[in-house]
């Protein structure tokens, strides 16, 4: 990397020598050589920038270019003959065109530059095949849901978040839904999106390939994780089995969360808050604050108070985990009043001498 810098300091140096020796422009020769040194630096911040290109957009950009000049060229032509007498004009018209053509076939040559596939050629850009680890579709859910962008936060995430349109489109019709609810969920969506296109470390790219002829926009993101060749982020469990289907790799942000969860063993304590009955005699169901569910037995009669249960089993899927538990009013402890200052508690088991037993 040193060596680099000398290179490109030495760069800078000769090109502003050469600029004080051959005076262009009819510069003086003081105003040459920082012209040059100017110019210098900015070839050098253009051979930055384009080594962090890839090689697919490098060679959309240079062919969106040569069109974009060639397409100037031939209006150039059709205005000199049109106008051939207005001599100020004409060239100040030609000189826009050239430069507006340019610049626009070389923003969407490079845009659409990852859509090559150079390993068809073989030889030289047989290695240059995008890994599929390198782009990542986002799904609608997984952006309503908010926490990719903690992940993104982190640097777990690599590569390049691909954002389609048909995406950021239902986005816009649930932020303006009628229903409050659905209107809160596609703000907080947009949000997020803005919040990821923030973070300097990321690189999102919006894309505008659609399949007209798919109607499900879940299906339309399997097509387009085909046509990438990459992986979709999401935590839709229908998205996720229906692109398993379709041979399309799937990050589920509900498998990575319930991964990443403290390890609840059977014969644990846990104090939960009974918040409604369960489906079967007797139970009672809480939740953690990660929306865990606990099914807790013998607790259908504690709803809206919070106790200590001792844990019987974890049932984990795909879908999310589950824990059963079971609450004896004769060893566990009840709380009237969850997170109060003077919390009462009731124990069913005869005091010791020592005194009575306290909470933990």
């Amino acid at each position: 990397m040193d060596d680099l810098l000398i290179i490109r300091a030495i760069f800078v140096v000769v090109f502003s020598i050469s600029a004080f020796y051959l005076k262009p422009f009819q510069l003086n020769a003081p105003l040459a050589a920082l012209a040059g040194a100017v110019i210098g630096g900015a070839i050098v911040f253009f051979e930055v920038r384009v080594k962090q290109i890839t090689l697919k957009r490098l060679i959309g950009s240079a062919f969106g270019s040569v069109l974009g000049i060639l397409g100037a060229f031939l209006m150039s032509l059709v205005i000199g003959r049109a106008l051939p007498n207005n001599i100020d004009t004409v060239p100040f018209i030609q000189l826009g065109l050239l430069l507006w053509m340019t610049y626009i076939g070389l923003v969407v040559g490079g845009n659409k530059g990852e859509m090559l596939n150079l390993a068809a050629l073989g030889g030289l850009f047989g290695g240059e095949k995008t890994p599929r680890q390198s782009h990542k579709i986002l799904d609608t859910s997984v952006i309503i849901d908010g926490r990719i962008a903690d992940i993104a936060e982190t640097g777990f995430l690599d590569g390049t978040l691909v954002i389609p349109q048909f995406v950021l489109r239902e986005l816009q019709l649930v932020a303006d839904s009628a229903d409050s609810m659905k209107r809160q969920r596609g703000r907080r969506g947009l949000d997020i999106l803005q919040k990821i296109q923030k973070m300097a470390e990321l690189n999102v790219q919006i894309v505008e390939e659609d399949f007209p002829n798919v109607r499900e926009v879940d299906m339309k993101l399997i097509e387009l994780a085909k046509v990438f060749d990459c992986k979709i982020v999401t935590n839709d469990f229908n998205l996720n089995k229906v692109a398993q289907l379709h041979g399309v790799h799937v990050l589920n942000i509900n498998e990575l969360a319930n991964a990443l969860k403290p390890i609840v063993l059977p014969g644990e304590a846990m104090r939960v808050f009974i918040l409604k009955e369960g489906k079967e005699y007797n139970q009672g169901v809480a939740y953690l604050d990660d929306g865990t569910m606990v099914v807790v037995d013998n607790a259908k009669k504690m709803i809206s108070k919070t106790i200590d249960i001792s844990v019987t089993s974890v049932l984990q899927t795909t879908a999310g985990k589950m824990i059963f538990g079971k609450f004896d009013e004769r060893s566990h402890v009840v709380h009237d009043k969850p997170g109060g200052d003077k919390e009462k508690w009731h124990h069913k088991e005869q005091a010791s001498p020592a005194g009575p037993v306290s909470p933990q």
